[in-house]
Order: structure tokens, then sequence, then C-alpha cells
């Protein structure tokens, strides 16, 4: 950090080292300010006619000296002072205000969103004395949900209140808090937070499944946030005042990670990382991470690294503590994280040898097809939005045991499985990755090769859970990335999984609006009606083949 941040243009020599003098000033912790510092600052201050600011650490030691001009000061990036998260700056900020006025709104949006000790604003009078101190730190845990705590103004007598006590009292508050939604060790715990020009029900929605990937990813959700706004900031996405409102909420419920449920674009991660002290992440980020754990095979790696390194590319542009957070933990993990290089060359380098390498299982791919095709092998495959239980109906109807968990993604790497149906027809039937809705680009372009699989298919089963709530908005994203994919061409069968969760009914309605046929895909009785009309349509298909795909 400079000694002196700010314009000093049009200072004369001796007033640049009065400034430059501050810097030999010590002073005991435990007194906010001295009051010959206080004065002095205030004499000079009105002199230029500019505020000034001084940074002082917990030593009693002026970190950095701030010029700015008559209505404020801009506060420099202090990263190197950088505390854990539950933690406070270790720098309290007092400068001085030509207006007589006490702390306004930016004094408090700094002391929120950098986490400082202490914000302090000396007044002056007109003849350039100093006046009186006014004094704000944030306030851990309020019964008013007040996010500070104002002092009454000091006197130039009262400038001893114990400043380091104080700051060691707010931080025990922090840490108690914090140790309140303490997670097990190494587990993030998240802020989610949603700003959206959309009505109210469809937003809701979007951060239900926001919190669904988060805990499926192992995130301790401490918190959401929703802000509707007729139009999203382009910076910050949300306002600045709601962006201080957040760091304190954060600082309140001990969260160490922020999750926005709308892809951030470079500019804005790096605009909001530079005010807040947190790991910040988007839902892009959240979903590559999710199948960064899952990735089990070769194929399946290269498409997880190739994914994480498309999104990291526009964000290279310079490695600041944006890009330091991107390339570690939660959102950077997996099979391609000691390769997420700063190095833009290196990184094309390195997307170029995974196409290539996706070329290759894409070949395999057609290979396989064609070995099927000559064999007559029907294949089916099973699609549906992630969470439907895809995996369990595979399970179930081959009496097999690929991985079903009641979470989002459990499934990432296709599996296939040979079924034999009563009449002794034998199929290929293969459980696919789980769709979702507002799909990233580059996540769908990077995992085309698990999803070329369906290319293969003869019939597609379109697992529904009829029990979702949000399960019709769920139909119309797969079926909307099935036309995107050019697979809505292929028979399909919707099948209306978890009939046991729903009243008869309501199955009975859904069965006949949907055209589906209703099962518990965990009940092997009740897959018969299923059964029945997956055969009739191979049946169908192998006596007009020009119908087969």
């Amino acid at each position: 950090m400079k000694r002196i941040f700010g314009n000093i243009g049009g200072l004369k020599a001796n007033q640049i080292r009065r400034l430059e003098n501050l810097y030999r000033r010590r002073f005991p912790p435990q007194f906010l300010i001295t009051f010959e510092l206080a004065r002095d600052i205030s004499k000079l201050s009105h002199e230029i006619r500019r505020q000034i600011g001084l940074l002082i650490n917990r030593q009693g030691k002026i970190a950095c000296v701030i010029v700015g001009n008559y209505q404020g000061i801009v506060i420099p990036d202090t990263g190197e002072y950088r505390t854990a998260p539950g933690r406070l700056k270790g720098l309290r900020c007092i400068h001085t205000h030509l207006n007589n006025e006490s702390l306004t709104r930016d004094d408090l949006t700094d002391l929120a969103l950098l986490r400082l000790d202490i914000m302090a604003a000396i007044t002056i009078t007109k003849a350039g004395y100093f006046h009186q101190v006014h004094v704000g730190h944030i306030l851990p845990n309020s019964s008013d949900g007040k996010p500070f705590q104002i002092l009454k103004p000091l006197k130039p007598n009262e400038l001893d209140i114990g400043c380091l006590d104080l700051i060691n009292s707010l931080e025990a508050e922090l840490a108690h808090v914090k140790s309140l939604y303490e997670a097990d060790a190494g587990k993030e715990r998240a802020l989610l937070v949603s700003v959206t020009t959309t009505s109210g029900r469809p937003a809701m929605d979007s951060l239900e499944e926001l919190e669904e990937l988060a805990v499926s990813s192992g995130i301790e959700i401490v918190g959401t946030v929703l802000q509707q706004r007729r139009k999203v900031n382009s910076k910050f996405l949300m306002g600045l005042g709601k962006l201080q409102d957040l760091i304190i909420l954060a600082l309140q419920k001990g969260a160490t990670l922020i999750i926005f449920d709308q892809e951030l674009n470079p500019s804005q991660i790096r605009s909001i990382t530079n005010h807040i002290d947190l790991k910040i992440i988007d839902r892009t980020q959240l979903i590559l991470d999710i199948f960064a754990q899952r990735a089990q095979t070769k194929e399946g790696k290269l498409q997880v690294e190739l994914a994480q390194l498309k999104y990291l590319i526009p964000r290279l542009v310079t490695k600041n503590t944006a890009m330091s957070r991107l390339t570690g933990g939660i959102g950077g993990r997996g099979p391609g994280e000691t390769k997420l290089e700063i190095n833009r060359r290196r990184v094309y380098d390195r997307i170029a040898q995974l196409e290539n390498e996706l070329s290759l299982v894409r070949k395999q791919r057609k290979q396989q097809k064609a070995k099927r095709n000559k064999r007559g092998l029907t294949v089916i495959s099973i699609i549906g939005y992630t969470n439907a239980g895809k995996s369990t109906l595979l399970n179930t109807l081959t009496k097999s045991n690929v991985r079903a968990e009641s979470r989002l993604f459990a499934t990432l790497d296709p599996s296939s499985r040979r079924l034999k149906f009563p009449k002794d027809i034998e199929v290929i039937i293969t459980d696919t990755v789980g769709f979702i809705k507002n799909l990233p680009k580059d996540l769908m372009v990077a995992f085309r090769a698990t999803l070329e699989e369906l290319d293969s298919a003869n019939l597609l089963l379109h697992v529904i859970d009829i029990s979702n709530p949000r399960f019709e908005d769920q139909v119309e994203s797969v079926e909307r990335i099935l036309v995107d994919l050019n697979l809505h061409n292929i028979s399909l069968i919707r099948v209306l999984n978890k009939k046991d969760l729903v009243d008869e009914e309501t199955v009975n309605r859904l069965s006949r609006t949907l055209d589906g046929t209703a099962i518990s895909a965990k009940i092997e009785s009740t897959l018969m009606p299923l059964i029945k009309k997956m055969e009739t349509s191979i049946h169908h298909m192998r006596n007009h083949p020009q119908g087969v795909n």
C-alpha cells in the first residue's frame, strides 16, 4: 500500500511534507486517535480544502494517508490486510469532514464492505479547529436488526475509548455468531443471492433450485437473499446499499461463500470481489463444481476440465482477488484444478488438447453405434430433469446397481445395461446426465459428447418427478433442450415417476394431460404398464424400420 494515496496535485511542498510526516506518528492503540494527531489533520484538511483520511492498524501505526476532495476520500486496496471469514480487517479509518456532518451513507458502506474495525469522521470548526469525532462500527448481532452501532459524538478529551478492547469484543461476538452456524470442518457456509427482474414465483423457484444444487455440492446454507429490481446493476448486479447489507448479513451468519443465482460476467466478479472479502461464485461455477465431484470416467473428467477452462478464459484478464477465488475450492476444484493456469496461452493450448481428446471419444461412440446397428440392437435412453429418478429406474428395470441418490447430478457419466423383455427382445438401456433449466452454454458444448449418446437412441424415456411442485417447468426445460440438440424427432415415452408420493386423482389427471405412464421407480410391480408400452413401441419400430433412428 502506498504511503500517500490520492491526488496531491496542487499542494505545496510543505503541505506534502506534513502529510509524509504523519507516518512517523504512533500512539497508544486504545485511543481512537490522539488529540494532537486529530488537531493536525484537521488544520491541514481545512487549509487544503480537501478531506484527509488515515488508515490505522491495531498497533496504533498509520498504514496509509489518503488525500481526497472536498466531498470525500477513496479508500485504496486493502487486500494485504485480508483476514479470515468472521474477522474484521485490522484497520480503522479516521477522516475529516469539512461540512460539519456525521458519518455518511458512503462511510457506512465502506465500513461494511471493507469490514473495517472502526469508521470515524472528524468535524472541523469554521476556523479549522478539531471539533468532535463521529464513530461507528459493525454490530455483529442486534435484536432490532441494525447492522451498525453509532456512538455518541466524542469530544477532544474523550478519545481514549478502549479501542482495542472494543474491537476484540466485536470479533469475539462475531466468532460466537459464527460458531452458532458452524458447519463440519472444511465445509463451506453459503449465502444464496438472486437479483432478478422477473416476478416473485419464478425467482423463488430458481432460488430454491440453487439451494438444492448447493446442498448437492456439500455446502451448508446459512441464508438466502432475493432482490427484485426493475433493472439489474451492470457493475454489481445489485445496488451498493444492498451489497452493504449482504456483507453484514454474511458476517452475522458466519458465511464463507456467496453464491449468485445469476451468471456473473467478468467485470461483475471483479467489482464485487473488490468490495467483499469473501469467495464469490455463480450458478454456473456451482454446477461445474458438482460435475467435478461426480466425474468418474476419463471422458467425464475431460468434459469437466474443458467446461471449467472455457468458463475461466474471459475471467483471466488479471490475477486479482476474484481470480484467486475462482481457482480454488468450490467452483474451481476437480480433475482440472491443477491446470487452471492464469496464463491465457497455456489455457488455450490445454483447451485445444482437450477438444482433440474428446473428438476421439466421439469417434469411439460412432464405432460403438455402428456395431450396435450391425447387431440390430435397439437403444433406449433414459432422460429427464436432474434428480427425477432416472438411475433408480435403470436399476429396477435391469436389476443393476448404478449409483442413485436423492440429490442433483448424482449421475454424471452415462451407464449402459442390457435389458431383456418377456418376448426375448433384447435392448441396450442407457442412463444419462440430468438436465437442468438455463443450462450454461459452455456446459452444453463441453458435455456434448455425453449427450451425443442420445443420438444412438431409438427410444427416449423422459422421467418426470410428478411429486416436485416445479415439474411442469422441468418438463418444458428438458424438452426444450431436446429441440436444441435436434433430438426431438426420436420416439419418446413420458414416465411419470414417484406416483406413490401423489394422490391417485392427481396421478390419473396427469397421466391424461401429459400422455404419460405413471410408475414408482423403486417399486418393480408398478413398472409393468411402462414395460408393455416400451415393448409395443420397439415392436412397432422393428416392423417399420424407416422410423428407426
